[in-house]
């Protein structure tokens, strides 16, 4: 059985730090792509970053450029989001899933087949 469990959320205030980490279990993350989205209140689940099998390939969004970065530890089977100065519109449920088929990263929720159950990321002004 595949599991993502997301941890690592809060609460914090603008220009905060936190980090989010998926542990996988159930499947080799060696050879899957991993994904973070999110989902604010009312709102679509929006991609946020990825990145592919041997982590060197990473794309991100561009409302996060230069203040998240995602990294993975294939020996730990885990994926992590490092979120540094944090703004109140980055306030949302984190997910992070995994896409099999091919080494690169991809924006598409619909390639991702395995999801975590999502933690909560609130940013007060």
């Amino acid at each position: 059985q595949v599991q993502l469990v997301e941890s690592g959320g809060g609460l914090v205030q603008a220009g905060s730090s936190l980090k989010l980490s998926c542990a996988a279990s159930g499947l080799t993350a060696s050879t899957y792509g991993m994904g973070w989205f999110r989902q604010a209140p009312g709102a679509e689940r929006d991609f946020v970053a990825a990145i592919g099998w041997g982590g060197s390939l990473t794309d991100y969004v561009d409302s996060v450029k230069g203040r998240f970065t995602i990294a993975r530890d294939n020996a730990k089977n885990t994926v992590y989001l490092q979120m540094n100065s944090l703004k109140p519109e980055d306030t949302a449920v984190y997910y992070c899933a995994a896409k099999p088929r091919g080494p690169g990263t991809s924006r598409k929720s619909g390639d991702y087949v395995y999801w975590g159950q999502g933690t909560q990321v609130t940013v007060s002004s």
